[in-house]
């Protein structure tokens, strides 16, 4: 049986996994002002590939047979690749805070895409949620427009981050039914690398000019956010269920704009904030009966790269 989320373990596992999922908003905004979205993107998913690595050798993992290699390729270019670019590009148009709300609109195209290619069906509130969320992304578009010169360009890369990761995440679930988790997410993780390679040649040159602190936040971004985010929720999840952990990612939106504030001196428009409490109501609304669909959307956080690879029912690392 599940132990519950009032055990001090469970706790300092899911405080870890919002704060670095948070954190990675602030990361990527400010290291944005010096390294171009694919450069920082590359640096990152490299590191990231390392650490993940790294542990799926400590833990003696598995290998999935060949059968799954497309699905991690797709899941890989679109949850780790266009997911990551589109996402560092947004946030040089967009506060940090802004653009992890935007994301948070993810579980809802996630349904969409697995309605769709994956039949399973249309939640009754999907539509109503879609309404409702889009609403807040136009009402946080408006106010941006006021706050940044080219807000729109922000919010439609936004979107096309959380389309991203959304195709991305529904070409893993057939996959996750034959590998673990940790090994999908590192072969991802180094499957979105490679297609930011073209980018190299201009990291090297950035990396050059760059100071130790800079550097030192892409090194942050692959360990903290990436691997170490993802490895604490997993093991928070091993401990309860994902229907229990979940409510959890709606705290890294607000917390990345509270972070933004100290951080970057970074104050969110205000009307952008109810534009961001509908953004998460059309999600919850989007959501309202996971457990009676075979397939539970996951939510997405400010920078949720793990948590679908984890939030299926009984799944843990293995």
């Amino acid at each position: 049986m599940p132990e519950s989320t009032t055990r001090p373990t469970v706790i300092a596992a899911v405080a870890v996994t919002v704060i670095a999922w948070s954190s990675a908003f602030i990361a990527i905004r400010y290291d944005g002002r010096h390294f171009g979205p694919g450069e920082l993107a590359l640096g990152r998913l490299l590191v990231g590939s390392v650490a993940l690595g790294a542990a799926v050798l400590v833990r003696r993992e598995r290998m999935p047979p060949r059968s799954t290699w497309l699905g991690t390729i797709i899941c890989g270019v679109g949850w780790f690749g266009i997911y990551n670019v589109a996402l560092n590009a947004a946030e040089r148009h967009l506060d940090a805070g802004i653009s992890a709300l935007l994301v948070n609109v993810s579980p809802i195209f996630i349904a969409v895409l697995a309605g769709v290619f994956l039949k399973e069906g249309f939640p009754r509130l999907l539509f109503v949620g879609c309404v409702i969320s889009f609403a807040g992304v136009a009402v946080i578009g408006f106010a941006g427009a006021k706050h940044h010169a080219d807000a729109v360009s922000g919010v439609l890369l936004c979107l096309v981050a959380a389309v991203g990761y959304a195709g991305g995440i529904v070409a893993e679930k057939p996959v996750l039914k034959n590998a673990s988790p940790l090994v999908v997410t590192w072969l991802a993780c180094t499957v979105g690398a490679v297609c930011c390679l073209p980018w190299a040649p201009g990291l090297i040159d950035q990396l050059s000019r760059a100071s130790a602190g800079e550097a030192l936040w892409i090194v942050y971004l692959g360990v903290f956010p990436t691997a170490t985010g993802f490895l604490a929720w997993a093991f928070a999840l091993s401990h309860t269920s994902a229907g229990c952990l979940a409510p959890f990612t709606y705290l890294v939106p607000p917390l990345a704009l509270l972070l933004g504030w100290p951080i970057l001196s970074e104050t969110p428009p205000l009307l952008a904030i109810p534009g961001g409490i509908l953004c998460i109501a059309g999600v919850a609304i989007a959501r309202w009966q996971p457990a009676r669909r075979s397939y539970n959307t996951p939510t997405i956080t400010s920078d949720a790269l793990i948590t679908a690879t984890t939030s299926r029912p009984g799944s843990r690392p293995s």
